[in-house]
């Protein structure tokens, strides 16, 4: 059988994330998890160890915005722009301007 490629993903505390360890070629899965075993946790250096062949990692490197939820991506979105087409809905900015000055201001608690 052909040497395969391993990745290892180790976990050095419990609740961490886990991270790349490294690779390494080994002709069998008991051979990689002795060896990532040997090289990755001999020390108690990691808690945890994910062992895969690189082959059976699954890429993805395309994900489509289907449903438009630009909140949950890291850049956001623009709130002036969905701001600016609420008003336009809404009629016109200075309708929007005349409504928020016509809400009165809460009253100052007492103690």
């Amino acid at each position: 059988m052909a040497d395969r490629i391993w990745e290892v993903f180790r976990q050095e505390r419990k609740g961490q994330a886990f991270v790349h360890g490294g690779s390494f070629h080994a002709p069998d899965r008991a051979f990689a998890e002795a060896y990532a075993r040997e090289f990755y946790a001999r020390r108690q250096e990691s808690v945890a160890l994910w062992v895969v062949p690189r082959d059976e990692i699954l890429s993805i490197e395309e994900f489509p915005d289907e449903f438009d939820l630009k909140y949950r991506r890291v850049d956001g979105y623009s709130i002036k722009g969905r701001l600016k087409e609420a008003r336009a809905r809404a009629g016109s900015t200075e309708r929007a301007h005349a409504e928020a000055a016509a809400v009165p201001a809460p009253a100052p608690e007492r103690a």
